[in-house]
């Protein structure tokens, strides 16, 4: 059982990680009118080979459930933002691809985006307590795998 001390961290840490989430996320809506879980896809798409994932591997590298990731696709793809096409050599799975307006909003959110993350998150910190919060991550991803 966790003691008070260690409940307290706990909960520092789950609300300003909330709190900073919450932030970055509006920020990214207000400057470039996409959600946090368009800006994570498009930037796996752009850091894709020939900027294309298959569906299953694209859920896998970014953590989400494949359902969250089926739906989610499907807003993006009415926006223009990404196409879906089925395989050719699998006739069950579906390939996604950046669109040119998907690629064009990654770019244009990106500079707004990365001063957000300058001014909520490494403006709040020491340069030491930035690399903290680094380890302090890489060692809760690690646990957890």
């Amino acid at each position: 059982m966790p003691s008070r001390h260690e409940l307290a961290m706990w909960r520092e840490f789950i609300e300003a990680t909330e709190l900073l989430r919450t932030a970055v996320a509006a920020r990214l809506q207000e400057d470039a009118g996409l959600s946090m879980g368009d800006y994570t896809v498009l930037l796996a798409l752009t850091e894709a080979p020939g900027r294309r994932y298959r569906s299953s591997d694209l859920a896998a590298a970014i953590g989400w459930e494949r359902s969250r990731l089926s739906h989610h696709l499907g807003r993006m793809e009415r926006r223009g933002l990404i196409r879906r096409e089925h395989c050719a050599d699998d006739s069950r799975g579906s390939e996604i691809l950046l669109e040119p307006a998907g690629d064009q909003a990654f770019h244009a959110a990106t500079a707004p985006h990365l001063l957000a993350i300058r001014e909520l998150f490494v403006n709040a910190l020491t340069p030491e307590q930035v690399t903290a919060a680094g380890e302090v991550a890489a060692a809760i991803r690690r646990h957890l795998a």
